[in-house]
Protein backbone atom coordinates (compact mmCIF):
# COMPACT_ATOMS: atom_id res chain seq x y z
CA UNK A 1 0.00 0.00 0.00
CA UNK A 2 0.83 3.48 -0.47
CA UNK A 3 1.76 5.97 2.31
CA UNK A 4 -1.72 7.83 3.44
CA UNK A 5 -0.90 11.61 2.81
CA UNK A 6 -4.01 13.64 2.91
CA UNK A 7 -3.99 16.82 5.19
CA UNK A 8 -6.25 15.64 7.55
CA UNK A 9 -3.79 12.42 8.51
CA UNK A 10 -6.71 10.43 9.93
CA UNK A 11 -6.24 7.14 11.73
CA UNK A 12 -7.93 4.10 11.12
CA UNK A 13 -9.95 5.26 14.60
CA UNK A 14 -11.11 8.22 12.30
CA UNK A 15 -12.42 6.11 9.37
CA UNK A 16 -14.24 3.95 11.92
CA UNK A 17 -15.92 6.64 13.50
CA UNK A 18 -17.39 7.89 10.44
CA UNK A 19 -20.36 4.90 9.92
CA UNK A 20 -21.97 7.38 6.77
CA UNK A 21 -18.41 7.69 5.12
CA UNK A 22 -17.63 5.63 2.11
CA UNK A 23 -14.62 4.88 0.64
CA UNK A 24 -13.30 3.49 -2.79
CA UNK A 25 -10.13 1.34 -3.88
CA UNK A 26 -8.02 4.65 -4.74
CA UNK A 27 -8.65 5.67 -1.03
CA UNK A 28 -7.55 1.98 0.29
CA UNK A 29 -4.21 2.49 -2.37
CA UNK A 30 -3.22 6.03 -0.86
CA UNK A 31 -3.49 4.52 3.35
CA UNK A 32 -0.29 3.59 5.18
CA UNK A 33 -1.21 2.43 9.24
CA UNK A 34 0.42 0.77 11.13
CA UNK A 35 -2.41 -2.32 10.55
CA UNK A 36 -3.77 -3.99 7.62
CA UNK A 37 -7.69 -3.39 6.52
CA UNK A 38 -9.86 -4.40 3.89
CA UNK A 39 -12.62 -2.77 2.05
CA UNK A 40 -16.25 -4.26 1.93
CA UNK A 41 -19.07 -1.78 -0.22
CA UNK A 42 -16.51 1.43 0.88
CA UNK A 43 -16.80 0.44 4.76
CA UNK A 44 -13.00 0.33 6.20
CA UNK A 45 -13.03 -3.54 8.16
CA UNK A 46 -9.98 -4.03 10.41
CA UNK A 47 -7.93 -7.51 10.40
CA UNK A 48 -7.64 -9.84 12.66
CA UNK A 49 -4.80 -8.88 15.20
CA UNK A 50 -1.56 -11.32 15.37
CA UNK A 51 -3.14 -14.47 14.91
CA UNK A 52 -2.58 -17.24 17.37
CA UNK A 53 -0.91 -20.48 17.25
CA UNK A 54 -3.21 -22.69 15.96
CA UNK A 55 -4.46 -20.04 13.09
CA UNK A 56 -0.82 -19.36 11.98
CA UNK A 57 -0.61 -24.19 11.74
CA UNK A 58 -3.52 -24.33 9.84
CA UNK A 59 -2.64 -21.73 7.62
CA UNK A 60 0.88 -22.64 7.14
CA UNK A 61 -0.46 -26.37 6.06
CA UNK A 62 -2.82 -25.37 3.95
CA UNK A 63 -0.73 -22.95 2.00
CA UNK A 64 2.37 -25.34 2.10
CA UNK A 65 -0.13 -28.01 0.56
CA UNK A 66 -1.66 -26.36 -1.58
CA UNK A 67 1.16 -24.27 -3.24
CA UNK A 68 3.05 -27.53 -3.74
CA UNK A 69 -0.19 -29.68 -5.24
CA UNK A 70 -0.13 -26.32 -7.94
CA UNK A 71 3.66 -26.16 -8.69
CA UNK A 72 4.21 -26.65 -12.55
CA UNK A 73 0.04 -25.56 -12.83
CA UNK A 74 -2.09 -22.79 -14.19
CA UNK A 75 -3.72 -22.01 -10.86
CA UNK A 76 -1.69 -20.25 -8.43
CA UNK A 77 -1.87 -20.06 -4.71
CA UNK A 78 -1.14 -16.84 -2.16
CA UNK A 79 -1.22 -15.96 1.06
CA UNK A 80 -2.47 -12.82 3.37
CA UNK A 81 -1.63 -10.22 3.08
CA UNK A 82 -2.17 -10.47 -0.80
CA UNK A 83 -4.78 -7.52 -1.96
CA UNK A 84 -8.07 -9.43 -3.75
CA UNK A 85 -9.75 -6.75 -5.83
CA UNK A 86 -13.58 -7.90 -6.32
CA UNK A 87 -15.64 -6.13 -9.15
CA UNK A 88 -18.03 -4.64 -6.40
CA UNK A 89 -19.03 -0.87 -7.34
CA UNK A 90 -20.76 1.62 -6.05
CA UNK A 91 -24.38 1.80 -7.54
CA UNK A 92 -24.38 5.38 -7.68
CA UNK A 93 -20.81 6.51 -8.41
CA UNK A 94 -20.07 3.43 -10.39
CA UNK A 95 -16.24 3.48 -8.27
CA UNK A 96 -14.75 0.28 -7.09
CA UNK A 97 -15.23 -0.08 -3.39
CA UNK A 98 -14.14 -3.53 -2.43
CA UNK A 99 -10.63 -5.38 -1.79
CA UNK A 100 -9.95 -7.96 0.34
CA UNK A 101 -7.00 -9.94 1.82
CA UNK A 102 -8.33 -13.89 2.43
CA UNK A 103 -5.86 -16.16 4.14
CA UNK A 104 -5.53 -18.16 1.15
CA UNK A 105 -6.10 -17.78 -2.41
CA UNK A 106 -6.58 -19.65 -5.51
CA UNK A 107 -6.32 -18.15 -8.99
CA UNK A 108 -6.98 -20.31 -12.10
CA UNK A 109 -6.71 -16.98 -14.81
CA UNK A 110 -3.16 -15.85 -15.25
CA UNK A 111 -4.45 -12.57 -16.48
CA UNK A 112 -6.14 -11.92 -12.97
CA UNK A 113 -2.86 -11.86 -11.47
CA UNK A 114 -1.03 -8.56 -11.61
CA UNK A 115 1.71 -7.05 -9.74
CA UNK A 116 -0.72 -5.64 -7.35
CA UNK A 117 -2.55 -8.63 -6.45
CA UNK A 118 -6.16 -10.50 -7.91
CA UNK A 119 -7.69 -8.19 -9.82
CA UNK A 120 -10.79 -10.05 -10.32
CA UNK A 121 -12.48 -13.09 -8.62
CA UNK A 122 -10.49 -15.63 -7.68
CA UNK A 123 -11.62 -19.34 -8.02
CA UNK A 124 -11.11 -20.33 -4.06
CA UNK A 125 -10.53 -18.43 -0.74
CA UNK A 126 -9.82 -19.70 2.29
CA UNK A 127 -10.71 -18.08 5.88
CA UNK A 128 -9.45 -19.19 8.92
CA UNK A 129 -11.88 -18.12 11.44
CA UNK A 130 -11.12 -15.82 14.93
CA UNK A 131 -13.11 -14.54 17.34
CA UNK A 132 -12.84 -11.48 16.07
CA UNK A 133 -13.30 -11.64 12.27
CA UNK A 134 -16.11 -14.15 13.01
CA UNK A 135 -18.95 -12.64 11.96
CA UNK A 136 -17.13 -11.05 8.98
CA UNK A 137 -16.25 -14.36 7.55
CA UNK A 138 -19.03 -16.19 8.24
CA UNK A 139 -21.50 -13.40 7.04
CA UNK A 140 -20.39 -10.47 5.15
CA UNK A 141 -17.51 -12.53 3.26
CA UNK A 142 -19.77 -15.48 2.84
CA UNK A 143 -22.45 -13.13 0.95
CA UNK A 144 -19.61 -11.25 -1.08
CA UNK A 145 -18.00 -14.68 -2.05
CA UNK A 146 -21.18 -15.90 -3.46
CA UNK A 147 -22.31 -12.61 -4.76
CA UNK A 148 -18.60 -12.53 -7.24
CA UNK A 149 -18.71 -15.87 -7.96
CA UNK A 150 -16.26 -17.18 -6.37
CA UNK A 151 -16.41 -21.23 -7.05
CA UNK A 152 -15.49 -22.39 -3.59
CA UNK A 153 -14.86 -20.98 -0.06
CA UNK A 154 -13.27 -22.72 3.17
CA UNK A 155 -14.32 -21.46 6.22
CA UNK A 156 -11.77 -23.09 8.97
CA UNK A 157 -12.75 -23.34 12.73
CA UNK A 158 -8.86 -23.69 14.73
CA UNK A 159 -10.46 -23.34 18.07
CA UNK A 160 -13.35 -26.49 17.12
CA UNK A 161 -10.77 -28.18 14.66
CA UNK A 162 -13.51 -28.45 12.07
CA UNK A 163 -13.16 -27.41 8.22
CA UNK A 164 -17.02 -26.12 6.39
CA UNK A 165 -16.73 -26.54 2.61
CA UNK A 166 -19.14 -24.41 0.10
CA UNK A 167 -18.84 -25.11 -3.61
CA UNK A 168 -21.40 -22.44 -5.86
CA UNK A 169 -24.22 -24.82 -7.12
CA UNK A 170 -26.07 -24.39 -10.44
CA UNK A 171 -28.51 -21.65 -9.09
CA UNK A 172 -24.70 -19.50 -8.20
CA UNK A 173 -25.56 -19.61 -4.69
CA UNK A 174 -23.49 -21.23 -2.06
CA UNK A 175 -23.97 -25.19 -1.02
CA UNK A 176 -22.57 -26.67 1.46
CA UNK A 177 -20.79 -29.43 0.77
CA UNK A 178 -20.14 -30.79 4.28
CA UNK A 179 -18.68 -29.69 7.76
CA UNK A 180 -15.25 -32.05 8.14
CA UNK A 181 -13.04 -32.74 11.11
CA UNK A 182 -10.73 -35.33 12.43
CA UNK A 183 -9.61 -38.10 10.13
CA UNK A 184 -12.24 -36.62 7.25
CA UNK A 185 -10.01 -36.01 4.08
CA UNK A 186 -10.44 -32.84 2.19
CA UNK A 187 -10.79 -32.14 -2.02
CA UNK A 188 -11.47 -29.52 -3.65
CA UNK A 189 -14.13 -29.68 -7.22
CA UNK A 190 -11.40 -26.85 -8.97
CA UNK A 191 -8.39 -29.00 -7.65
CA UNK A 192 -8.79 -32.76 -8.62
CA UNK A 193 -6.45 -34.68 -7.34
CA UNK A 194 -5.36 -32.60 -3.59
CA UNK A 195 -6.29 -34.68 -1.00
CA UNK A 196 -5.21 -33.61 2.87
CA UNK A 197 -6.53 -34.94 6.23
CA UNK A 198 -8.24 -32.37 8.51
CA UNK A 199 -6.18 -33.62 11.61
CA UNK A 200 -3.15 -32.84 9.77
CA UNK A 201 -4.61 -29.43 9.60
CA UNK A 202 -4.38 -28.47 13.12
CA UNK A 203 -1.74 -31.39 14.13
CA UNK A 204 0.78 -28.95 16.31
CA UNK A 205 3.34 -32.10 16.53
Amino acid sequence: MQPYTNHDEKTIEDLLAEPSAEYTIQDYLSWQFDEMVELIRGKVFRMSPGPNTKHQVASGFLFSTIYHFLKGKQCKCFHAPFDVYLPIKHPKTGKPNTVVQPDITVICDPQKISEKGCEGSPDMVVEIISDSTRKKDIQIKFELYEECKINTYWLVFPKEEIIEIFELNATGKYERKGGYSDDDELDSAILPGLKMKVSDVFDMN
